[in-house]
């Protein structure tokens, strides 16, 4: 198989551009480094479509080197003949080089191979030919043998079908076409195994629906459901169609005397070997493409929640709420410090408002808090009426945001956070968590397990490494395409740069500590185990602004510093009229692109990079983003009315709809169905991401349910 022709097929891109990919990958290159870096070797091939690429490149070659193993097998036991061998090596799934090796693999005990160790496979042969002209039961006498446990012709014809049995299951040709009929005409289908029970499971009690078609969340959710003991799943397939397949393939002209036989071992065959297989075929195929589905739609969610805007120079005070252990707060300045924490109680059970109240004018007033950042967990509804009142009171000192804490809880008492706030608690440190991740979501965000974020669904049933693999490329990317800074970026922002390990990015901030700022990108050089490899990969990403060399606060990647200082020559600049606003006037809108990349010996799209980068240094894309929503008054749920229209903000999107924050702390669900009547959409996701603000007008309200439809048809 050409793997390279093969993925340019499947991603619609040239083999060229495959082909210059795989060499910088198999180079040692990361897929942050060649998609900024590496962009006239791959034709601009974008990280999205390079981690693509590395994962259809990891599965085919896995799947040649299986076929070797294969082959390897079957030729030593002398089987191997050219057309098996074609076939091997035209397969194009791992699922068809099993069917095609099923036949030779080693077989732990099975009723066949008992049969066979009986002497019962020339009998088997026999029936399987059927070409006899006498009755079965007189050809099988011939192999009674009470010393080999064979006491009647009977059990002998019983051990000889169970020999055809397995000959037929294993049939390569058989089992490609009962798995397609099954996919293409079989059903998925689940009952309660208590109907009176009641659980989130209510509408798949008595479900039935074409495998074909099938969503990905339902397999999810049926599967959710059997592995909690609530639901029982099963396919059915067209057995009528398969049973006759079969009869039209292995019966060989009308034998009387082996025709009852065949057509019995054929059922048994089919019911007791192939169906349970092919079932679990389907449902794991079923199973890996919904989880797939979900991990794509969970790494979407993920990007959008970690590239939201940073608030930039804001004092925050962050508010862990909670009823009986108090509500937890930090104060934290411009720059992330924290500034003081203290605990209040102005929910049940003590009920201490006014306390609280004084408490927080006193803070708000003392360190000059701009934006209270509230939780949105336990307690939250409660501490929002009270955080209205003061504002009110206070006549517009503050404004506040409901944050999304998912993974607060579990990062407070990480060993990380114990480490960075040894003398707080748990709660102290998820304020501190909920206040920073306004100022700056990226930065706080990457110190939590992607998987504890909280944009997902399923992510606790899915493949864990996968899960895992997949989201830490979506981190990897985003952490890349905005850049650190070198001389205030934690190991936890550091690890996630391309070419950077966990242990290096320990040895940054150790290296840091002990010799002060960083001066120049060169001096990265001398943190123990950065070598030159890992410097080209990390170089372009690290930011080091008031240093040696402007063009190290900057995007522009050392390797292009001599052509950067050159196309400011040419432009009438020098590195005294650069500051971190970029250059004034400068325009290339006149310039031949091509013309100067040639002089320069650079590449035209590294030119165009260049220029946007000296234009606007340091460009933060999270700029582009929609900001969050500011508040200042509260709605409650009981205030909600048919009709009404408001703004709201994107919390979780996911394959039947999208969840949206409209202030009263149940987010409202906008069903696909309600998204859009402009084009027909097949995921929500092509129409709303993670952090949208989008107006939204409410369907119905059902308060015994906490449940809000709403939709974005306005």
């Amino acid at each position: 198989m050409d793997i390279n022709n093969k993925i340019a097929q499947e991603l619609n891109i040239n083999k060229w551009q495959v082909e210059a990919a795989v060499k910088l990958i198999d180079e040692g290159n990361t897929i942050p480094f060649i998609s900024r870096y590496r962009k006239e070797i791959t034709g601009s091939l974008n990280d999205e479509v390079l981690r693509n690429l590395y994962e259809r490149l990891q599965y085919l070659r896995n799947l040649e080197e299986k076929k070797q193993q294969v082959l390897s097998v079957i030729e030593e036991q002398g089987k191997l003949t050219e057309d098996l061998k074609n076939k091997i090596l035209a397969a194009e799934t791992l699922v068809v080089v099993d069917d095609l090796y099923r036949p030779y693999r080693p077989k732990r005990r099975t009723r066949a191979t008992i049969a066979k160790e009986k002497g019962l496979e020339g009998l088997a042969s026999i029936i399987y030919l059927q070409n006899v002209k006498n009755p079965i039961s007189e050809e099988a006498e011939a192999y009674v043998d009470p010393e080999k446990d064979v006491p009647t012709a009977e059990e002998a014809v019983n051990g000889a079908k169970d020999i055809i049995a397995e000959m037929i299951a294993d049939e390569a040709e058989y089992r490609m076409y009962i798995r397609n009929i099954t996919f293409r005409e079989g059903m998925i289908q689940s009952v309660a195994k208590d109907a009176e029970e009641k659980s989130v499971f209510e509408m798949y009690y008595d479900f039935e629906e074409p495998l074909s078609k099938i969503a990905g969340y339902r397999i999810l959710a049926l599967n959710r459901g059997e592995e909690k003991k609530i639901l029982t799943v099963k396919i059915t397939a067209p057995e009528e169609k398969i049973q006759q397949y079969l009869e039209n393939k292995v019966i060989i002209g009308d034998n009387p005397y082996t025709e009852m036989i065949i057509r019995e071992t054929i059922a048994d065959s089919y019911h007791r070997l192939i169906a349970p297989a092919i079932e679990r075929e389907i449902r794991n195929e079923l199973s890996e493409k919904a989880e797939d589905g979900a991990i794509t739609v969970f790494g979407k969610n993920l990007k959008q929640l970690l590239m939201q805007p940073p608030i930039v120079n804001k004092t925050v005070l962050g508010w862990d709420p909670a009823f009986r252990t108090g509500c937890k707060l930090a104060a934290v300045d411009k720059t992330g410090k924290v500034l003081d924490t203290v605990i209040i109680y102005p929910t049940a059970p003590q009920n201490k408002v006014e306390e609280a109240k004084q408490t927080l004018k006193k803070l708000i007033d003392q360190y000059h808090v701009d934006l209270i950042s509230l939780g949105n967990g336990t307690a939250s509804r409660e501490s929002e009426l009270i955080i209205v009142e003061l504002l009110k009171e206070m006549k517009g000192k503050a404004e506040y945001v409901i944050v999304n804490e998912a993974g607060a809880s579990v990062y407070s008492a990480s060993k990380l956070a114990t480490e960075e706030f040894p003398q707080f608690d748990v709660g102290q440190r998820s304020a501190v968590s909920i206040a920073r991740r306004l100022q700056d979501p990226l930065a706080e965000l990457v110190k939590i397990d992607p998987k504890s974020i909280g944009v997902g669904q399923y992510q606790h049933d899915m493949n864990q490494k996968k899960l895992g693999e997949a989201l830490s490329g979506v981190v990897e990317d985003c952490v890349n395409k905005v850049g650190v800074d070198l001389n205030t970026a934690s190991a936890s922002l550091l690890e996630y740069i391309a070419g950077i390990t966990k242990t290096i990015a320990k040895n940054i901030v150790a290296y840091r500590e002990e010799n002060g700022a960083f001066k120049n990108r060169e001096e990265l050089l001398k943190v123990p185990k950065l070598g030159p490899k890992a410097f080209e990969q990390c170089a372009g990403f690290m930011r080091i602004y008031g240093g040696d060399n402007f063009l190290d606060g900057t995007s522009v990647h050392p390797e292009s510093y001599e052509a950067a200082m050159e196309i400011l020559k040419l432009l009438g600049y020098d590195n005294k009229d650069f500051t971190l606003s970029g250059l004034e006037g400068i325009t290339m809108k006149s310039m031949d692109y091509k013309k100067m990349a040639d002089g320069l010996s650079i590449g035209e799209i590294t030119l165009r990079d260049i220029v946007k980068e000296l234009e606007k240094p340091g460009r933060d894309p999270r700029e582009e983003m929609p900001k969050p929503i500011l508040r200042t008054d509260v709605l409650e749920m009981k205030d909600l009315k048919e009709g009404m229209l408001l703004k709201g903000t994107v919390r979780n999107v996911i394959d039947f709809g999208a969840f949206v924050d409209i202030g009263v702390h149940q987010d409202g669900l906008v069903h696909i169905s309600q998204i859009t009547d402009k084009k027909f959409i097949k995921h929500p996701l092509e129409a709303v991401s993670v952090g949208d603000i989008i107006d939204v007008k409410v369907l119905s309200v059902d308060e015994a349910k906490n449940r809000i439809q709403l939709t974005m048809k306005i």
